[in-house]
């Protein structure tokens, strides 16, 4: 940590994580390059930054490779194609469970805490998440996984390191563990449905073994042990539907099979399977968690646990350099402290997704755009393309005109050649009763953005505008960038409806007249 500079205080639920090694100092590629003569072949500069091909999968496998290495002592390697995980990112989620875990919410397992054991669901060939556990906090973990490759390779990647090997247990999710079992419970309501679920995972087994109509592994009920008790489960779920949808991203190579990154249903399907296990199983982990690669499935599946009568949900977003992921945690842990909820104050924050954004548009359009759209009404602002944001003054006039949608259309602002001069210097200049306010664009997955608004003055006099500005904007961007969807169609079909049938009967009285 840098003399005289405070550490900023990590909370579950926060989107930085101070004690993750990345959270202020990203990988320096040039100084990896002079220690590791291997990884020097992919490394260039342009300008005095060094940098590396996202698209080439040796590139990114051999950062992972020294990263590993350099920073947590870690020997690791995967075949070809395999998912290569980004170290940063991976390290961001294991520092908000060991948040979750120290944070005193809910009840322990008993014992005195010091010996962590974690549950990886699908931990790859590149078992990533047990590693960075083992070698971080020295916790225990059982990693699970079906395909011969990664259960073949993850024990390879454990053995590789015999100072905690002991720690990491590599499980087959299609093999049945022997003498398996639900948890007893009291209601007889809840014993139905371990008995419906009991039923299902029998059923999992029986097909598995025909080899006939076995379809997916099991998650947790068939993998879990019996009287096994785990502090915590994580998940990087498949993000996607179709292997078609995981490659849209040409500025990306992080290898990946399909079964690494497609599932029936994408994440959501996924996690919905993980919830309905963690109803069963119950007390039998301390924190269920899941990564996901899409904000706006937040939403469904926290109702969803919310029906099942966890007692807690917490949740979280990860942002490394341009790309951002979200956290979901739930337990049915008695509550161990109260929970002071913090005051309710004014939005500052605002956010939407821009998903299935059409193949010949990157980030780059979309923030020039975002840029184009306020320069449209006459306001200030200021692209920075290092830090894919754009900074906007604009006056009360120019938000009402914003917000009424009376603004020109972007695409005939960039054909008529229409530019605001923008303000020098680090941060544009703010006259008074002007709303301040940053706009930053993040990658997500492959065809998919996130736009985050935040407001430079919050006790501006203009700030309940912000709201309206931001909400025009959402709507000008999709309409541009984003395909239309099955749903999409359906509701635009039936918005049209009333419209289409009102001509009809116009042309009809006109013939007849």
């Amino acid at each position: 940590m840098r003399s005289g500079k405070k550490r900023a205080r990590s909370e579950p639920g926060s989107t930085k994580q101070p004690r993750s090694k990345y959270s202020d100092n990203p990988p320096d590629f040039a100084s990896l390059a002079s220690l590791y003569p291997s990884f020097k072949p992919f490394v260039f500069f342009s300008g005095s930054r060094a940098r590396i091909d996202w698209t080439d999968y040796n590139a990114t496998r051999e950062l992972t490779r020294v990263l590993l290495l350099h920073d947590h002592g870690v020997n690791w390697w995967i075949p070809d194609g395999q998912l290569c995980p980004t170290v940063p990112n991976r390290s961001n989620y294991i520092h908000w469970i060991n948040d979750l875990l120290s944070s005193g919410i809910i009840q322990s397992l008993g014992g005195d805490g010091s010996k962590v054991k974690g549950f990886d669901i699908g931990t790859g060939a590149n078992c990533i998440y047990p590693l960075l556990g083992a070698s971080l906090f020295g916790w225990s973990f059982v990693g699970s996984d079906f395909t011969v490759v990664a259960l073949e390779w993850a024990e390879k990647n454990v053995q590789s390191n015999p100072h905690f090997s002991d720690l990491i247990e590599i499980r087959d999710s299609k093999v049945p563990p022997q003498c398996s079992s639900v948890p007893e419970v009291e209601n007889t309501e809840r014993e139905k449905t371990i008995q419906e679920e009991a039923e299902i995972s029998a059923t999992v087994k029986s097909d598995y073994h025909d080899n006939k109509s076995f379809i997916e592994p099991a998650v947790l009920l068939g993998v879990v042990k019996e009287n096994e008790t785990f502090d915590f489960c994580m998940s990087n779920p498949p993000f996607f539907e179709t292997f078609e949808e995981a490659g849209l991203n040409p500025k990306t190579s992080c290898g990946g099979t399909p079964e690494e990154m497609v599932c029936n249903g994408g994440e959501q399907a996924f996690v919905s399977r993980i919830i309905k296990d963690s109803a069963v199983l119950r007390q039998r982990f301390r924190w269920y968690t899941s990564m996901l690669g899409k904000k706006a499935n937040l939403k469904l599946l926290i109702s969803k646990l919310w029906e099942v009568g966890v007692t807690i949900v917490k949740t979280t977003e990860f942002v490394q350099g341009q790309t951002s992921r979200w956290g979901l945690a739930w337990s049915f842990m008695p509550i161990a402290r109260k929970i002071i909820a913090p005051p309710v104050v004014k939005k500052s924050v605002l956010s939407f997704m821009l998903e299935c954004i059409k193949r010949q548009y990157s980030a780059v359009d979309v923030l020039q755009s975002v840029e184009e759209f306020f320069k449209s009404c006459g306001a200030s602002c200021k692209l920075n393309s290092s830090t894919f944001s754009v900074d906007i003054v604009a006056s009360n006039d120019q938000c009402n005109t914003i917000s009424k949608n009376d603004i020109a259309d972007v695409d005939s602002v960039r054909s008529h050649g229409y530019e605001k001069q923008s303000l020098d210097g680090s941060s544009l200049q703010v006259p008074e009763y002007n709303l301040s306010f940053r706009i930053l664009v993040f990658q997500q997955m492959p065809g998919t953005l996130l736009i985050k608004g935040s407001l430079q003055q919050k006790d501006s006099p203009l700030s309940g505008l912000f709201s309206r500005v931001f909400g025009s904007l959402e709507e000008s961007l999709k309409s541009k960038f984003c395909r239309l969807t099955l749903r999409g169609k359906i509701h635009r079909a039936k918005l049209d409806y009333p419209k289409v049938v009102k001509e009809r009967e116009r042309e009809r009285v006109l013939h007849f007249t």
